[in-house]
């Protein structure tokens, strides 16, 4: 049993990671390249960054104002403002683009400024045309006068200002020497408002802007760090003070009992946020799904109140682009359907209730929440990839987190209806999820039999190109986490390794429930997985067949019969691609258990194709000749065959490869990446195509399909 207690803060003050050596790190790394004051802006930002209780995943802005020289050579006064979208924790130089401040200073003058003229304006004031659009807060930090500005925002101010009482609460925990200003939609206005109130309290140490975060700034980058550490850890104070004080509520969680797992009830929900295309051939936007089943969360959801405390807007408007307005309760995971559709329907019905205030140009988002709660279950936290859901769960456990305390203190209270639509179709915000390209298979979850050889580390190689989350599968051992090393330099959050026997039905089912439990279900399934044994028939040991029995044919049957019911379930099609061979049509002597064995499992796949056309899932095969290896990766099947093949017709290793080159019709040698491109004709649904073979064998007229 585990006790949960909400209002559970217990944070120690905030540290202070500022220091000499560090500082001097960067001045030797940045300063004589962008001068010492951007060097140090750097160092600073990146502080800001590391500290999850400041802010997140691109959340925050900071500048620095100082000079750049114009093309007469003349010095011109500049501001140097974090990128939009830019990470604090991982900024460089270059991420501060810089802008001609008068330039900005002179917008001042203007009574409004649409969003789409103030970042043209912006643009038209970079000193560098390539260089990224600066913050949506740019103006903000232009307008106020100090050399360096920190924007965050930090979980104790939003614990203090997300209550009825919020102003009065932060004036009794920050002094009277913090400006407490109400919120504005960020933009041109915020900016005059930020610079109006400093101007009628230039002594203040630092700005909150309510629903939003904190502003603090200082004569040198330490200056304005520290400042912001001080103003939190007031903060931070206020709230322990203030906890120590409430009611403590608690609620006893047993574990197990009668709620499902999260990974068995992911597919079904995945499936349920499935957005329909209208696409024949890619008849859904899928969605990856990361799980928060830990134990401080089950207890928060399964409290009493949990609904009233936690069913609400966010704490931030800076999260509506990766939360949605409000998170999808659960209580009955029978009924994820139903409760799904109704969440669409709410969404639209808010769209329609604000759709007049919609800026023009602007279309309605998808209406899919990325946030479900789940009492008994956990949280499931939706995203376009594992990238964008990692940062929505970051939000959510930090929004948990926060509103927990709220509770024990009083209740929640943050932006109205129509403030977050407004933020929601912020043209400015949405800007930062756009891409200049999406990948085909973006969203796509897909498992790999046999990876760590030379056919499947191609394929692995080649779906990640493609966006898609690939699951490495093979025995345990070196070879596996080797392929899963050199994957992970390409997409490190879209990959994983998963040890798993094929011919272990319980071994394919913990395989199979690991990828569900990384990210919510599978899409894609490559069974590549084979073994190879020479002998004619005459001498052919019964042992030996049944091994390549139980790899070749019961391995496949366990991956079709699993994923049969994992797509029932999903509602969303799918589809599987078994590496046959062209051994298949063409068998050869001395080859008889690996040839009969592989038509089984070919026999396998065309009856699968029957069987499971009705859900959606296409299956096909591809027929490979002769590769030999990927790279450094040999292949296993041409480790066993090849010796044989090679005292037989008196060649080494590089005859033997040259022998199967001639002897296809186009005289070329088979790679796995021609394997792969195969696998990803079918992947991407090229055509409307099932049960059918892809011969990928340079021509041999004996194994065509037939």
């Amino acid at each position: 049993m585990c006790i949960a207690k909400i209002g559970k803060w217990v944070a120690e003050p905030m540290n202070n990671y500022w220091s000499k050596e560090g500082a001097q790190e960067y001045l030797a790394r940045f300063g004589s390249r962008f001068g010492e004051k951007l060097a140090l802006r750097t160092f600073t930002s990146r502080l800001l960054g590391r500290e999850p209780r400041l802010v997140l995943h691109g959340g925050g802005n900071t500048s620095v104002k100082g000079e750049m020289t114009d093309v007469f050579g003349q010095r011109v006064m500049a501001v140097f403002i974090k990128a939009s979208g830019v990470d604090l924790a991982r900024i460089s130089p270059e991420d501060h683009p810089a802008l001609n401040l008068e330039g900005l200073l002179r917008l001042r003058r203007l009574s409004t400024l649409s969003p789409q003229a103030m970042v043209n304006q912006l643009r038209l004031n970079l000193f560098d045309a390539a260089a990224p659009t600066p913050s949506i807060e740019a103006l903000m930090h232009a307008f106020l006068p100090h050399p360096f500005i920190d924007h965050t925002h930090p979980d104790a101010i939003l614990t203090l200002g997300n209550q009825p009482d919020g102003v009065q609460r932060l004036k009794t925990a920050l002094g009277p020497q913090v400006i407490i200003l109400n919120y504005i939609h960020p933009g041109f206005e915020l900016a005059q408002a930020v610079a109006s109130a400093w101007e009628g309290q230039p002594d203040a140490q630092g700005m909150v802007l309510m629903h939003h975060g904190l502003i603090t700034w200082g004569d040198s980058a330490r200056q304005s760090y520290e400042q912001t550490l001080e103003l939190v850890n007031r903060a931070e104070k206020a709230i322990q003070a203030n906890l120590a004080d409430a009611r403590k509520m608690t609620v006893s969680v047993t574990s197990g009992g009668s709620y499902p797992s999260w990974s068995e009830v992911a597919p079904l929900l995945r499936g349920a946020l499935a957005h329909p295309t209208g696409s024949a051939d890619q008849p859904f936007k899928r969605f990856i799904l990361r799980a928060m089943d830990d134990p401080d969360t089950l207890a928060l959801l399964q409290h009493p109140d949990a609904v009233q405390h936690f069913v609400s807007g966010p704490l931030t408007s800076d999260h509506l682009i990766r939360c949605k307005p409000w998170p999808l309760w659960i209580d009955d995971p029978s009924h994820i359907r139903e409760a799904v559709q109704r969440y669409r329907d709410d969404y639209h019905d808010y769209v329609q209730r604000h759709v007049g205030s919609m800026e023009a140009g602007s279309s309605i988002i998808d209406d899919a929440p990325r946030v479900v709660l789940m009492p008994g279950v956990g949280a499931f936290i939706a995203g376009e990839n594992a990238y964008l859901a990692d940062v929505a769960r970051d939000i959510t456990r930090q929004t948990l987190n926060v509103k927990a305390d709220i509770a024990a203190m009083g209740s929640f209270q943050g932006l109205d209806e129509q403030q977050l639509f407004d933020m929601e179709y912020f043209s400015l915000q949405q800007n930062k999820l756009r891409r200049d390209t999406t990948p085909r298979l973006q969203g796509c979850v897909a498992v790999i039999t046999g990876a760590a050889g030379a056919i499947g580390s191609g394929i692995c190689r080649r779906l990640l190109m493609e966006g898609v989350h690939v699951a490495a599968t093979d025995l345990g051992g070196d070879p596996l986490d080797s392929l899963v090393n050199d994957l992970a330099a390409v997409a490190r959050e879209r990959v994983i390794g998963v040890a798993m026997d094929v011919t272990e039905e319980q071994s394919v089912a913990a395989g199979l429930r690991q990828v569900i439990q990384t990210w919510g279900g599978i899409d894609l399934v490559i069974i590549n997985a084979g073994l190879a044994h020479v002998s004619p028939l005459a001498t052919l040991e019964m042992n030996k067949f049944r091994k390549l029995h139980q790899v070749n044919v019961e391995g496949t049957l366990n991956l079709l019969s699993h994923m049969a019911r994992l797509f029932e379930r999903q509602q969303m099609g799918g589809d599987i691609v078994v590496i046959s061979t062209k051994n298949v049509f063409a068998p050869g002597a001395s080859f008889g258990a690996y040839s009969a064995t592989k038509a089984a499992s070919h026999q396998l796949a065309r009856i699968a194709s029957l069987e499971l056309a009705p859900l959606g899932v296409r299956v096909n095969m591809v027929s490979p000749d002769a590769v030999f290896s990927d790279g450094q990766r040999k292949s296993g099947l041409w480790a066993e065959v090849g010796p044989d093949r090679m005292r037989a017709r008196g060649l080494d290793e590089a005859g033997l490869e040259a022998y199967y080159r001639n002897r296809n019709l186009l005289k070329v040698a088979v790679t796995a990446d021609h394997v792969a491109n195969a696998v990803m004709f079918f992947a991407t649904r090229q055509t409307p195509t099932t049960g059918a073979t892809i011969p990928v064998d340079g021509g041999l007229p004996d194994a065509t399909p037939r």
